[in-house]
C-alpha cells in the first residue's frame, strides 16, 4: 500500500507542477509578447487575444482578484490535503486532481503577479461563443471531466457488483 500511495502522491505532484509551469510560461509569454487587447490571428479558428480577467469564470464579479486568490487558495489547499490523505489507490484521481490543482494555482499566480488572470485563447466560429480563456482553464477541464466520468463509472460498477452479490443464486 505504501508504494502505491507514494506513486499516487508523486503523480499528483508531477501533474500539478507540470500544468503550473506550462500555464505560467504561457501567461508570461503572452504578457511579454502580445500587447493588452491586441490579437494575433493564428488561423480562421484560433486567435490569440490578450485580455485580463479580474473576475471569476466567464468574468463574473469583476474587480475581485484578491477575493478569488483567497477562495481559490483555500480550495486548492483543501483538495490537496484531502487527496494526499485519501486511502484511494486510483491513480487517475491523483493525476486528474493534480492537473486541476496546477491549473488553479496558475490562475492564483496570475492574480498575484499581474493583478488579474491573463486570458488569450480566443476560439472563432462557434455561434454564441465569445469567451477568451487560458491554458489553466483548459487544464481545469482536462482534469475535471475525466475525474467526474471515471468516478461516475466506478460508482456504477460498484453498485452493479453489490447488486449482483446481494441477488440470490439462480
Amino acid at each position: 500500500m505504501g508504494g502505491i500511495h507514494q506513486r499516487n502522491r508523486t503523480a499528483f505532484a508531477v501533474a500539478a507542477l507540470l500544468v503550473l509551469g506550462i500555464a505560467q510560461l504561457a501567461s508570461y509569454l503572452v504578457n511579454r509578447l502580445l500587447p493588452l487587447h491586441d490579437t494575433y490571428v493564428v488561423n480562421g479558428v484560433l486567435h490569440l487575444t490578450h485580455i485580463r480577467n479580474t473576475g471569476g469564470v466567464f468574468g463574473i464579479f469583476p474587480g475581485n482578484s484578491l477575493l478569488f486568490v483567497a477562495t481559490s487558495s483555500l480550495i486548492v489547499l483543501a483538495l490537496s490535503i484531502y487527496l494526499l490523505k485519501s486511502p484511494t489507490s486510483a491513480l487517475y484521481h491523483f493525476v486528474c486532481s493534480g492537473i486541476i490543482v496546477g491549473a488553479a494555482a496558475s490562475n492564483i499566480c496570475d492574480r498575484l503577479v499581474y493583478g488579474s488572470v491573463v486570458d488569450f485563447i480566443d476560439i472563432q466560429g462557434i455561434p454564441g461563443w465569445h469567451y477568451i480563456f487560458n491554458v489553466a482553464d483548459v487544464g481545469i477541464h482536462v482534469g475535471l471531466w475525466p475525474l467526474l466520468l471515471g468516478t461516475i463509472l466506478s460508482e456504477r460498477r460498484a453498485l452493479q457488483v453489490n447488486s449482483e452479490a446481494a441477488s440470490p443464486p439462480k
